[in-house]
């Protein structure tokens, strides 16, 4: 039963979730919430992994949550779930593709997705912005109430992105510092 239900969350997830990984962190959130199968915290750390590890970031987080529920099978499972639903739209699009080059309607639909997949994204970066840089445990207006070190960390980064010379660095270089400034300082 358990992998049932992991295919059609991950499914429901790939077919709604246009934009990218970004775009099932709304999804990821919901479902972690009304499953159990992981915590917001857990949620933190599958985006900052699936960041830094190579392949789609949503297709390593279906497999990081398939394989934590149900084991190698529920790994696979889940990530069947969520490209299930790009395959049946490729594959349909595919024996059309002459006609919805050119067809102006097609073109209109997806110019309609566009603030709908930008929404998406916009809610992740809110949601990975608050898992990130405030403690929802603590009340409002106390001290306790932001990650004063990841702050710190985030202007620090913003700020070294604005040097030129540091701006031609290699992403990787700020993923590894990033991770070992959180081992060091315990974020």
């Amino acid at each position: 039963m358990i992998y049932l239900q992991l295919f059609f969350e991950f499914f429901k997830t790939g077919l709604f979730a246009i934009g990218g990984g970004l775009a099932t962190v709304p999804f990821l959130t919901d479902m972690g919430a009304r499953t159990g199968w992981f915590s917001s915290g857990d949620l933190a750390n599958m985006i900052a992994i699936s960041e830094s590890t190579p392949g789609p970031m949503g297709v390593n987080m279906a497999t990081y949550v398939g394989f934590h529920t149900g084991g190698i099978i529920g790994g696979v499972i889940a990530t069947l779930g969520l490209v299930c639903p790009s395959i049946i739209v490729i594959l349909i699009i595919a024996g059309f593709l002459k006609k919805f080059r050119e067809s102006r309607g097609v073109d209109g639909v997806f110019y309609g997705i566009r603030p709908a997949s930008t929404a998406l994204i916009a809610a992740a970066l809110a949601e990975v912005c608050a898992i990130a840089l405030v403690n929802t445990g603590a009340t409002f207006g106390t001290a306790e109430f932001f990650h004063w070190k990841a702050i710190l960390l985030a202007v620090v980064i913003f700020l070294c992105l604005q040097c030129k010379p540091l701006k031609k660095l290699h992403p990787i270089v700020y993923i590894a510092i990033s991770a070992v400034i959180g081992v060091l300082f315990q974020f």
